[in-house]
C-alpha cells in the first residue's frame, strides 16, 4: 500500500511541477504577441508603430513611454478616427496585464492587424534604460 501511496504522491509532484514549467509559456502566448523594450524601440523607428498605454490617466500622468497615446480600455470601445485610420501601422500596447489583453482584443476587432504588448510593460522599458516623459 505505501508503494501506491509513494508513487502517487510521485505522480502529483510531476504533473504540479510540468504546470509550473509550463505556465509562462502559457500566459505569453495568452492575447496575442509580445515584444520586449529592445523590439518595441524597433518598431517604434523603422516601423512608426503606435504606443497606446491603457491605464489611466493619472498613472499616464506620472510617467509614460516617450510618445505614447493615453487611451484608457474604455475608450477602446470606440476608437478615434485619427487611430483608425492608421490601423496599418504596428500597434504597441501597455498598461496592466488584463487591461491589455482587453485592449488587443478590442484593437484586433475594429481591424488593427499587427497589434503586440509590451512585455514587462513600463516598468521594463524603465529598466532597459529607454526614456520617459511626464
Amino acid at each position: 500500500m505505501d508503494f501506491v501511496r509513494n508513487n502517487l504522491l510521485l505522480f502529483a509532484v510531476a504533473i504540479v511541477s510540468g504546470g509550473m514549467l509550463l505556465w509562462p509559456l502559457v500566459r505569453r502566448t495568452a492575447g496575442g504577441p509580445w515584444v520586449s523594450p529592445a523590439q518595441a524601440t524597433h518598431l517604434i523607428n523603422r516601423e512608426d508603430a503606435i504606443i497606446i498605454d491603457v491605464r489611466e490617466p493619472a498613472e499616464f500622468a506620472a510617467g509614460h513611454v516617450l510618445g505614447a497615446k493615453n487611451v484608457p480600455l474604455a475608450r477602446l470601445a470606440a476608437p478615434t478616427p485619427d487611430l483608425l485610420k492608421r490601423k496599418e501601422r504596428p500597434v504597441i500596447v501597455y498598461g496592466e496585464d488584463q487591461r491589455v489583453a482587453k485592449a488587443a482584443a478590442a484593437l484586433k476587432k475594429h481591424g488593427f492587424a499587427r497589434v503586440t504588448h509590451l512585455s514587462g510593460g513600463i516598468k521594463a522599458w524603465q529598466e532597459a534604460g529607454l526614456p520617459l516623459e511626464k
